[in-house]
C-alpha cells in the first residue's frame, strides 16, 4: 500500500475515534457541544494522534490506553486552534478551508467551545484508567499531557508569541526558538512521549523521543513560516501572508528564506536519525516525518 493510502486510513481511524468521543448528549449545553464538534471534526492532518500511535509501534508494547490519549491530544490541539484564531489573538477567518469557530458561532461561544474541548480532553484521557492494567503508566502519560499543554509548554509559548506582537518586541533567535519549541513542538513532544510511555519505553528512550519530537516540531513550524510566504489559500485552506501583514517576526523574516529551508532540513535529519536508532524500525513513521517537514499545506 502506498504511503498516502496508509495515511488516509490512519486519518479516518482518528476521525472515527473523535466522532465516538464527541457522540454525547450535553443536555442544555448541546449548543456548545455543536460548536465543539464543528471545531474538532473539521478535517485535518490528525498529526498528533497518528504520531502517538506510530511511536508506540517502536516498542511493541500492549497499549490499550492509546485511543483515549489519541483523542485527548487532538481535542487539546483543536481547542488551541479555536483560541488562536480569535480576534484577540490572530483574528483568522478561515481554518482548513472552513470559516473559523468564532466566525460561525461568535466570540463568546468560540471561547467557551475551546474551554469545553480542553476540559473534555482531560475527561477522555482520565477514562484510560478504566482500560489499563498499569495505572502508573497512565499517570505518567497524563502528567506529560498536562505539562506539555500548559504554561511549561504550548500555553507558555503562545504567551510569549502574543506578548511580542502586542508590544512590538523584537524577537531574538532564543525567543523565536522558545516559541516554536513550546507553541508548536510541545504537543508533538507529548504525542511521541505518551506513545512511548504507554508502550513500555524506558525513561531514557522517552527522553530520546522528546528530543526527536522537539526537532520535528521546530522543523514543522519553520516550514509553516515558509508556507506563509510561498503557499496559497487553495493549498493551505487559510489566508497567506498574514504574518507579514501583521508585522509578525518569523524564522523567514529573521534569517531569510534560504536559511529557513536549510534549517528545516537539518532539524528533520536529526529527528530521523534518532528515530532510526531504535531497535524496532517504523518506516511509515519516518516517511510521515519527511512529509510533514516538506509539505505544501
Amino acid at each position: 500500500m502506498y504511503f498516502n493510502d496508509e495515511l488516509s486510513e490512519r486519518v479516518k481511524k482518528v476521525e472515527t475515534l473523535l466522532e465516538g468521543v464527541l457522540d454525547i448528549d450535553a443536555g442544555k449545553a448541546n449548543d456548545l457541544l455543536t460548536a465543539m464538534r464543528y471545531s474538532a471534526l473539521n478535517p485535518g492532518k490528525r498529526l498528533r494522534p497518528i504520531l502517538m500511535e506510530e511511536t508506540s509501534r517502536l516498542f511493541l508494547g500492549d497499549a490499550p490506553e492509546l485511543p483515549q490519549f489519541m483523542a485527548a491530544i487532538e481535542l487539546i490541539h483543536s481547542y488551541s486552534l479555536v483560541h488562536d484564531d480569535m480576534p484577540c489573538i490572530d483574528n483568522d477567518e478561515y481554518r482548513r478551508g472552513r470559516r473559523t469557530t468564532h466566525a460561525v458561532f461568535g466570540e463568546d461561544t468560540a471561547l467557551l467551545a475551546g474551554d469545553g474541548l480542553l476540559n473534555y480532553a482531560y475527561e477522555v484521557a482520565i477514562s484510560s484508567f478504566k482500560h489499563t492494567k498499569d495505572p502508573v503508566k497512565c499517570a505518567k502519560a497524563l502528567k506529560v499531557l498536562s505539562k506539555k499543554a500548559g504554561i511549561f509548554g504550548m500555553v507558555g509559548g503562545q504567551a510569549l508569541d502574543v506578548k511580542s506582537e502586542k508590544t512590538n518586541r523584537l524577537l531574538t533567535k532564543e525567543d523565536l526558538l522558545f516559541i516554536h519549541k513550546n507553541k508548536t513542538a510541545a504537543l508533538i513532544e507529548a504525542s511521541m512521549m505518551i506513545g512511548g510511555i504507554l508502550a513500555g519505553a524506558s525513561d531514557e528512550d522517552v527522553k530520546r523521543l522528546e528530543e526527536a519530537a522537539t526537532k520535528i516540531g521546530i522543523a514543522f513550524q519553520i516550514r509553516d513560516d515558509i508556507l506563509d510566504v510561498e503557499g496559497s489559500f487553495e493549498e493551505l485552506g487559510k489566508d497567506i501572508g498574514s504574518d507579514e501583514e501583521n508585522g509578525k517576526e518569523t524564522y523567514v523574516t529573521l534569517f531569510g528564506m534560504d536559511k529557513a529551508k536549510e534549517d528545516v532540513e537539518a532539524y528533520s535529519e536529526d529527528a530521523l536519525n534518532i528515530l532510526s536508532s531504535f531497535t524496532v524500525k517504523n518506516p511509515f513513521l519516518e516517511e510521515l516525518v519527511e512529509n510533514l517537514v516538506h509539505r505544501n499545506k
